[in-house]
């Protein structure tokens, strides 16, 4: 058995791009490989800022041989007498054998003629010389290039190739690079050591590379980082200030990684402690240091209670420079903390009254006017949703406070220089003049949630101030005519609509959005009478996009698609959905635990077999009580009676309100499926389409009423087996 190296070599590549293309590149090799019929071992990924590679163990020499059945014509047509007819011999040239070598087998359809054909197996290095350009372009990621006079593209410019099947080298030929690459053995090592290097075998890759400071596996690279990190926190008393995003980032930025421990001069712990953690880690790539047991208070105004003044990063030099490398990540730091100090000074030099005038200034989006503009729509909204949510009396005023502050740093310079800390530096702005700290926790808080996995607001008024951000970014970009299409969203609209359900799931608050949003664009049409709005047509469309965004939600929560479209599916309508958000969720959950305690299917039992008569019923859909609907006295036989009993009872659930009637909904009604198996199947069973269309219509009707007491819960036409 042979072992396989293909390594790309590039300049420097984006750090995701090392990330995301090992994973491809496996996928890739692995159909490839399964598709030649070469059975392998394992196939192993690494890369590092300057390569890519694959290696493959427990290739077989050759490919296996393929052996296929070739059907052909009918055997009547094929021989005549036991001799062959020109339809055999031409079917058996085709296939590379003699008519003698045909074999009659019988078939569906009758006997017929099948000749078996073997391809040999090529040599192993042949099949994969053919591979491997193919390999290399079907790699995908952002912003490809092209370089020289070539045609081909990949993310950086490619200047080396490694191909080896054990000691002999694949050739392979790159033509349509500038200048075109050929495969040899010949690699590279750190970019500070000069000179190729040769890697003698597949299986001696690593170690060849580790001789000359690469180590090229990255999840090895990984582990020692994170161990090296992690020491260093615990030699200094700290925590690490570590977003796995960042870890990610650290990991592919180096092939030798190098740990380095740098200080932060005293006097910028006076500046707020997300200024400088947004410094080192977004612009710089350090590692913060917490202090352990540093009290978490996001409206801090220095960051001499939370961070350690010194800072952790990876070098990617040689050990002999550490020290250097050390000063030079501390000059940079200081200058750029001193930069963001000079930028908090210029900005406590003004009021946070004055930037909320400066909004004015700046254009929001053409048609909808400035920030100031925007900043009005969101407190008109604050004031709405205060006006329709249980939110407390303080929590009120604190929002409707804030709403109009909100955006005021964004005109700030601090924000202008490091846009990730708007709302951060608003709410610490307004702390610092006299705000209490409920105004300021809101105006941080309303950009929550940032992005999936990011947390929620953990106030009534941040949340209160979210949702109005949220619902005003939607009021106005479709107010546009704009619409998310495929990939495009510029306005991240889809994130906007998750954020808004999923702070009313966590606040458990029940919204009417549909009479929210009536009243809502009944006010940007006036608001706005140059976009022309249309309210009813507008709300439509943005309950629409909710309904997408919600059942979105839940199929990333978990639930099965099938539990999501009999809850929030097209047939569900708009108004019975979005009159309360959190109904919806409450019910699809409610269905999760019947299927996954296996109760389910007795339920989905019940409601389907009389859903399928139900459909022939006289029967309005809302009508959920057998009171004034059945007529006992129709009735022929006790199962009737039987199944209006359980009627009876499921009524004063499905007419409840609240999401606390579901269960006991549900329960009653995997209890009846023995009193309804009785009406169809038992010795009292009826004829539900009998003759007597009084009688027919009466039994219809009880059916009925049971498919619509179970479609308070769901439409169960829409479960799967």
């Amino acid at each position: 058995m042979a072992t396989f190296l293909l390594e790309i070599g590039t300049e420097e590549l984006p750090a995701d791009f090392v990330r995301l293309a090992q994973p491809q590149l496996e996928a890739i090799v692995a159909r490839d490989l399964r598709e030649a019929r070469l059975a392998c071992d394992s196939i192993r990924t690494g890369g590092t800022p300057r390569r890519l590679a694959v290696t493959v163990t427990g290739l077989p020499r050759e490919q296996e041989d393929l052996v296929e059945d070739r059907k052909g014509p009918p055997a009547q047509q094929a021989f005549h007498d036991g001799q062959a007819t020109q339809a055999a011999i031409g079917f058996a040239r085709r296939c590379g054998c003699s008519p003698d070598q045909l074999e009659i087998r019988e078939t569906d359809k009758g006997p017929f003629v099948f000749a078996r054909t073997t391809e040999a197996g090529r040599p192993t290095a042949e099949v994969l010389a053919g591979c491997i350009p193919g390999w290399i372009r079907s790699l995908q990621g952002r912003r490809f290039m092209r370089w020289g006079a070539g045609d081909g593209r990949f993310s950086r410019p490619l200047r080396w190739l490694v191909a080896l099947l054990d000691e002999a080298v694949v050739p392979v030929a790159l033509s349509d690079l500038d200048p075109p690459l050929a495969s040899d053995r010949l690699s590279r090592g750190h970019r500070l050591h000069a000179g190729a290097v040769t890697i003698p075998s597949a299986a001696g890759y690593a170690a060849a590379l580790e001789a000359a400071d690469v180590q090229v596996d990255r999840e090895a690279r990984g582990a020692a980082i994170r161990t090296a990190l992690e020491a260093a926190a615990t030699a200094a008393g700290a925590e690490l200030d570590l977003p796995e995003a960042l870890f990610d980032e650290l990991v592919d930025l180096v092939e030798s990684p190098r740990l380095i421990e740098g200080s932060i001069d005293a006097e910028y712990l006076a500046l707020p402690p997300e200024v400088l953690s947004t410094v080192m880690r977004s612009h710089q790539r350090y590692v913060p240091l917490r202090l352990a047991d540093a009290p978490a208070d996001p409206l801090a105004l220095e960051a001499g209670e939370a961070l350690m003044p010194r800072f952790l990063c990876l070098s990617n030099g040689l050990a002999a420079a550490a020290d250097t490398i050390r000063r030079g990540n501390e000059r940079v730091l200081r200058a750029r903390l001193a930069d963001a100090a000079f930028f908090l000074a210029a900005d406590r030099r003004q009021s946070s009254a004055e930037r909320v005038e400066g909004l004015d200034r700046v254009t929001f989006a053409e048609g909808l006017g400035s920030l100031a503009d925007r900043s009005q729509r969101l407190a008109w909204l604050a004031d709405l949703l205060c006006r329709r949510l249980p939110v407390g009396d303080a929590a009120a005023v604190a929002a409707r406070r804030a709403a109009p502050l909100c955006k005021h740093d964004l005109v700030s310079q601090m924000v202008g220089e490091f846009p990730e800390l708007q709302g951060v530096m608003g709410a610490k702005y307004l702390l610092a003049e006299g705000e209490s700290r409920a105004v300021a926790l809101a105006v941080l808080e309303h950009y929550q949630p940032r992005g999936a996995g990011d947390a929620l607001p953990g106030s009534e008024a941040g949340a209160v101030l979210a949702l109005a951000e949220r619902l005003e970014l939607l009021l106005s970009i479709f107010a546009r005519g704009e619409r998310p299409s495929g990939s495009s969203d510029p306005y991240a609209l889809r994130r906007a609509g998750n954020g808004l359900l999923q702070i009313l799931w966590d606040r458990e608050w029940s919204l009417d959005l549909v009479g929210l949003m009536a009243e809502a664009t009944a006010h940007w049409q006036r608001l706005l009478p140059e976009l022309e709005v249309q309210p009813l047509a507008l709300a439509a469309d943005l309950l629409d996009f909710l309904r997408q965004r919600l059942a979105s939600l839940l199929e990333e929560e978990g639930s099965s698609p099938d539990l999501v479209q009999a809850v929030a599916g097209d047939g569900v309508s708009l108004e019975r959905l979005l009159r309360d958000p959190a109904d919806a969720r409450a019910r699809v959950e409610l269905l999760r635990r019947l299927r996954s305690g296996g109760s389910l299917p007795v339920v989905q039992a019940v409601v389907q077999r009389a859903s399928r008569l139900a459909e022939q019923a006289d029967l309005a859909a809302d009508l959920v009580s057998p009171e004034g609907v059945v007529d006992p006295d129709l009735f022929g036989s006790p199962s009737e009676a039987a199944v209006l009993t359980v009627l009876e009872r499921l009524a004063v659930h499905a007419a409840a309100t609240g999401t606390g009637r579901y269960e006991p909904l549900a329960r009653l009604l995997g209890e009846s499926g023995a009193t309804l198996a009785a009406f169809f199947d038992g010795p009292d069973s009826v004829m539900v389409l009998c003759d007597e269309p009084e009688v027919r219509r009466n039994r219809l009707r009880l059916l009925a009423v049971l498919r619509n007491q179970a479609a308070v819960l769901a439409d169960f036409s829409r479960l799967g087996g």
